[in-house]
């Protein structure tokens, strides 16, 4: 089985204004509001390529619930840790340009950190868990590695998309896949890349230092992934740009459900590529449809 945590997730409140005037009433054009969190993402992306998961995290409030019921219609199984503070919303402004502003999060107690902690103890050896995303203010630190640490003790797999010191500390323990892009990379080792070649050090570097697959998305570029074995890239497919939120999340979910049914590396990047691309060229989260009409257009080369 696999498991989704999602410790700070969010409704995303998507409005469109023709041209936002600042300090002047403002009307929309249209709006949309869709379940936010990475983990969340990973899950919808995984039922869709027919691979099942259980969506764990803190959820709380009637934002809390929108959540909830929105994955209950789309038949993904849940066990989130309730809360007693509402879940955040973020707003995506999309005008002349994009602007956002996300939400805190809620406060969350030891006591629902240890509710959560529990729910995650349920977990067997063989199962993968996904950990994604950023953490609500007042979760304490080293909180992620607290979670590893049962996912461990149970012989289980976990995957982490996190950035920071978060993931820096994770990779001893072995991480079945990470995946910062080629920006949230440059960030971790103060450096900058003028070319793709560039990055081949760093990516070698996080498998050196534990990880067992590195995925390293390079948007337009397309994307590497490095393994024992070897390092892969995709080429770029072609179309009309619509979406880049959750495009690294479909990636993940692409590589994981897939590699958990053929535990083949090089065939769980395809069809990470192929969800991450649908999702950029799609309004919400790839359909099924789309994903598969992608997915023989991906060519993955060896390039070392």
């Amino acid at each position: 089985m696999i498991y989704t945590v999602t410790l700070n997730p969010s409704i995303d409140y998507i409005v469109h204004v023709e041209e936002l005037k600042l300090g002047d009433l403002n009307r929309m054009t249209n709006d949309l509001k869709l379940p936010g969190g990475k983990g969340i993402n990973v899950s919808r992306i995984l039922k869709r390529i027919q691979a099942e998961s259980t969506a764990l995290g803190f959820l709380g409030g009637f934002t809390g619930t929108f959540i909830s019921d929105w994955l209950a219609k789309e038949k993904i199984a849940t066990n989130f840790t309730s809360v007693s503070e509402d879940t955040r919303i973020n707003i995506k402004l999309k005008s002349e340009t994009e602007t956002e502003i996300n939400g805190l999060g809620p406060a969350v107690s030891n006591e629902e950190m240890q509710e959560l902690k529990q729910t995650l103890s349920m977990i067997s050896a063989g199962d993968s868990v996904v950990l994604s995303g950023s953490t609500p203010a007042t979760l304490r630190e080293g909180f992620y590695e607290e979670l590893i640490q049962i996912i461990k003790d149970k012989n289980a797999e976990f995957i982490i998309d996190t950035t920071g010191k978060d993931l820096l500390n994770a990779l001893p323990q072995k991480p079945l896949l990470i995946k910062p892009n080629n920006h949230e990379l440059a960030e971790l080792f103060d450096v900058d890349f003028q070319t793709m070649e560039d990055i081949l050090p760093f990516g070698e570097r996080l498998l050196a230092d534990g990880a067992q697959h590195v995925i390293i998305s390079m948007a337009g570029d397309g994307a590497l992934l490095f393994t024992k074995e070897g390092i892969y890239r995709s080429n770029v497919l072609k179309r009309p740009l619509k979406n880049s939120v959750g495009a690294g999340d479909s990636m993940i979910a692409g590589f994981v459900g897939t590699f958990a049914k053929k535990n083949d590396p090089i065939d769980a990047f395809k069809w990470g590529v192929a969800c991450g691309s649908a999702t950029a060229f799609s309004d919400d989260l790839a359909s099924a449809d789309l994903i598969n009409e992608l997915i023989d257009e991906v060519i993955i080369e060896k390039i070392r």
